[in-house]
């Protein structure tokens, strides 16, 4: 169990959506989290002389489910991110880490830091790096190695309380590990267990089927443990469900409250179901209900029928 730990947030100018300074007792760093557009305030902090790893923050597509990030380290912060105001165009905010004291990190320390993001970055797979080579592992001494991992613990435990979990390996929020319902029978229920997502198909076929998931599914809260199988929609010009597949394990995917669906095992064919006369934009995004219905249904209106008070 991990250990239990507090930090301490300061609000300089009062918004608590502005500039943060974030430090934790007994630890020699500080963060500084800012909007860009606060840059040109912050960038006269004295922390900004310093020497830090810096994470720039944003979304290249305004329909994009996984952010984009940028790890990076220098000895002039100020010098570095104003070039990055200047030349990147994708951020939209960024976090900051130095030592607390002059004689806290050095070169050698802030590029095993950036190592050390990049590679968790990557390993995690929940943001788009912007950085174009993951950059070599430096050599540190044994001693340094350990109180640099340190700093990196600290780092990892606060970039989640400030909104940031690319660094992180997704943990499931539901583990149905559903079977088969061709060869396990599941239990008969008036409550929904299944939902229906539209895609289309190019997506349908290299994630759906191809990779044994689906991704960036909003599902509510209250549904979550009762999910225990996923009926992919193809829309036009298919318009039908025409595959399903076990659940098993419901994970979060990006920064902006949506989930990632993992089989249990391969997508199976069923129907097809068309959509018929089911009502307009019916499928504009996910559905709920039961398995049962699902493998009785002749179209996508008789999958829709509001007959219980979480299908909504």
């Amino acid at each position: 169990m991990p250990d239990p730990f507090t930090i301490r947030i300061f609000v300089p100018d009062g918004d608590p959506e502005g500039v943060r300074l974030i430090d934790r007792m007994n630890w020699t760093g500080l963060g500084v989290v800012f909007p860009r557009a606060k840059w040109s305030d912050v960038r006269q902090r004295a922390e900004m002389l310093r020497t830090g790893v810096y994470i720039l923050v944003g979304y290249t597509e305004q329909d994009d489910d996984l952010p984009t990030v940028y790890v990076g380290q220098t000895d002039d912060l100020r010098s570095r991110i104003d070039s990055h105001c200047a030349k990147k165009d994708f951020w939209d905010w960024g976090v900051v880490f130095v030592s607390n004291n002059s004689g806290g990190l050095n070169r050698a320390h802030v590029t095993w830091l950036e190592y050390a993001l990049v590679k968790r970055a990557t390993e995690a797979a929940r943001c788009h790096l912007d950085n174009n080579n993951a950059p070599q592992e430096p050599g540190l001494s044994e001693a340094e190695k350990a109180d640099t991992r340190a700093f990196l613990k600290e780092i990892v435990q606060i970039l989640p309380l400030v909104g940031l979990r690319v660094f992180e390996t997704p943990k499931a929020v539901a583990v149905p590990r559903a079977a088969d319902p061709s060869i396990v029978t599941p239990p008969r229920t008036k409550r929904p267990d299944t939902i229906i997502v539209p895609a289309q198909r190019e997506g349908f076929v290299q994630v759906f089927l191809g990779q044994n998931c689906w991704h960036a599914i909003r599902i509510a809260g209250g549904m979550l443990d009762k999910i225990k199988y996923v009926a992919g929609y193809q829309t036009h010009p298919t318009s039908a469900i025409t595959h399903y597949a076990p659940v098993a394990a419901i994970e979060p995917y990006g920064e902006e409250g949506k989930y990632k669906l993992i089989f249990s095992e391969k997508a199976k064919a069923i129907g097809p179901i068309p959509y018929g006369d089911a009502p307009p934009g019916a499928m504009q995004g996910p559905r709920y209900t039961t398995f049962e219905k699902l493998r009785g249904a002749t179209t996508l209106k008789d999958l829709l029928v509001r007959d219980c008070p979480e299908h909504h």
